[in-house]
C-alpha cells in the first residue's frame, strides 16, 4: 500500500489513510499535527476577540457558552415551536440569547448556566410571523416576486428582527422605489421586508478547498480545481463530499504535486442541496484542515442542524483561496438568487457575513470548533470584487444513505451553493 499521506478534496478535510496514523500536511513528508478540542476552541476564539474586541478569555468563554447553549435553544424552539420567530446570540461585551416570539402574550426572561457563566435569554414578542411560516412564504412567493423584477431577487429570514431580507437589483430600487417596493414585497410575503443589494448577483464559488482537487470538465474542455471537505461514510466506503457543480471526475493533489484519483459515486444539485461524493481507494479518517497553511487538522465530532442554526452564531471556514476564516450567520433559511440549484433555490440555505470569500472556495467545510455545520455553495460580491456574504448547505442535506464521518448525523426538521472554476481561474 502506498504510504504517502493522501489529502482528498471536497469541501475542506483533511483525509488520512487508516494505516498511517497521521492527516496529511502541507507536503507528504510532514503530516498536520491534529488540534485537541481545547485547542480548536483557542484558534477559534483568536478570530472572535479580533472581531468583537474582547480579551482571548473573554472570547473563549463565549464560545464555549455558545456551543452549551445549543440544548437550550433547542429546548426554547420546540416549546414555542408555535411562536417562534427567530433566535439569535449576541455576541458583545455580555454575551446573551435573544428569542423573539409573535403575539403578545409575554413570556418571563431567563437564566441558564454556559461556560461557567451565567446567560441572560431574552424574550421578545410582537413579531408578525413565524420563521417557519416566513420560509414557506417565501417558496411560495419566489417565482412571483422573480417575474416582476428585473434581476432575480435572494431572500433570507433575519432571525434577529423577525423580517424577510429581500437582496435585490440597484435597477429594482431606481425603477419601483424603495418604499414602493418594500410594501409590495410585504404584502405578498405575509412579514415586514428589509431590502438590501449588493450589485452583483450571487454566484457558484469556484470549487477548491480545505485542499485542492481537480477535473476536467467535458462541458468546457477546461480543468477546475474544488475544495476538499468533510469526510462521509455509507458504512461501507469513505470518501469526500464536494460541492455538485465540481467536476465528476476528480484528483487529489498532493503537497508535491502528485495526483491519486477519487472514484465519481454521484451529485445532488437540486433545490436545497448541492454535493457530490468521490471514494477514496483507502479508508479516510474523519480530519479537516482548520487553517490556511494546512499544518493543522481538526477531527469532526458533532454536527449542527439547520433548524437549531441560530443567527449570531459563530462559524468557520477553510476554503482553497481564501484559508481559514470566521465570522456571524446573518440570514437562515436563505433563497440564493438565479439558478443556481437546477432552477430557483429553495429556502434552506445560512448565510454568513464576508468579508473572506472567493471563487474556488466551493465545498468548503464551515464549522465551530469540531462540530460541523455544512459546506460552502456559494456567495454574493459586490461590484469591487469583495465578498458581501457567502452561503452554505447544510450538513442535513448529505444523500441519502451518506453520512459525517465522525459524528452523529443530525435531524433533518424541514428544507428549509460558490462554484468550480478553471485552474486558470476558480470554482
Amino acid at each position: 500500500m502506498d504510504r504517502r499521506w493522501f489529502r482528498p478534496a471536497a469541501i475542506g478535510l483533511a483525509m488520512m489513510m487508516m494505516g498511517g496514523g497521521a492527516v496529511a500536511g502541507a507536503n507528504a513528508a510532514e503530516p498536520p499535527r491534529i488540534q485537541s478540542p481545547e485547542e480548536a476552541l483557542a484558534q477559534d476564539a483568536g478570530e472572535y476577540a479580533t472581531a468583537f474586541h474582547l480579551p482571548l478569555d473573554v472570547a473563549m468563554r463565549h464560545l464555549l457558552a455558545q456551543d452549551e447553549t445549543l440544548a437550550t435553544t433547542d429546548a426554547i424552539e420546540r416549546a414555542f415551536a408555535d411562536r417562534l420567530a427567530g433566535i439569535a446570540v449576541a455576541p458583545g461585551p455580555d454575551f446573551a440569547i435573544d428569542v423573539l416570539l409573535t403575539g403578545d402574550a409575554p413570556v418571563t426572561d431567563r437564566f441558564v448556566t454556559a461556560a461557567g457563566s451565567v446567560v441572560l435569554i431574552r424574550f421578545h414578542t410582537g413579531a408578525a410571523a413565524t420563521r417557519a411560516q416566513m420560509a414557506e412564504s417565501i417558496r411560495l412567493h419566489q417565482a412571483e416576486i422573480r417575474a416582476s423584477l428585473l434581476r432575480p431577487p435572494a431572500f433570507g429570514v433575519d432571525q434577529r428582527t423577525g423580517t424577510i431580507v429581500a437582496v435585490v437589483g440597484d435597477s429594482d430600487i431606481a425603477r419601483e422605489g424603495v418604499q414602493s417596493l418594500r410594501t409590495r414585497l410585504a404584502a405578498l410575503l405575509g412579514a415586514p421586508v428589509r431590502l438590501r443589494t449588493v450589485e452583483r448577483p450571487s454566484v457558484d464559488t469556484a470549487a477548491e478547498g480545505g485542499a485542492r482537487v481537480v477535473g476536467i470538465d467535458p462541458a468546457d474542455g477546461r480543468r477546475y480545481a474544488c475544495t476538499t471537505g468533510f469526510v462521509v461514510t455509507d458504512g461501507q466506503r469513505t470518501g469526500i463530499a464536494t460541492a455538485a457543480h465540481c467536476p465528476d471526475e476528480l484528483d487529489y493533489v498532493d503537497g508535491e504535486g502528485q495526483r491519486q484519483p477519487l472514484a465519481f459515486v454521484g451529485q445532488w444539485g437540486w433545490g436545497y442541496q448541492d454535493v457530490q461524493v468521490n471514494v477514496s481507494a483507502e479508508p479516510l479518517a474523519p480530519l479537516f484542515f482548520a487553517d490556511t497553511s494546512k499544518t493543522v487538522a481538526r477531527a469532526v465530532r458533532n454536527a449542527r442542524s439547520l433548524a437549531g442554526t441560530r443567527a449570531g452564531d459563530y462559524v468557520c471556514h477553510r476554503g482553497e483561496r481564501t484559508g481559514y476564516s470566521c465570522a456571524s450567520v446573518e440570514l437562515t433559511d436563505f433563497a440564493p438568487a438565479g439558478d443556481l440549484c437546477g432552477g430557483a433555490c429553495l429556502p434552506s440555505w445560512v448565510t454568513v457575513v464576508g468579508p473572506n470569500c472567493r471563487a474556488g472556495d466551493s465545498g468548503a467545510p464551515v464549522f465551530s470548533g469540531t462540530r460541523a455545520y455544512g459546506i460552502v455553495k456559494g456567495g454574493s460580491y459586490r461590484r469591487d470584487g469583495a465578498c458581501a456574504f457567502y452561503f452554505y448547505m447544510s450538513t442535513d442535506y448529505l444523500p441519502t444513505g451518506w453520512a459525517l464521518l465522525g459524528a452523529p448525523s443530525p435531524m433533518v426538521n424541514s428544507v428549509t451553493s460558490i462554484a468550480p472554476s478553471p485552474e486558470t481561474g476558480q470554482r
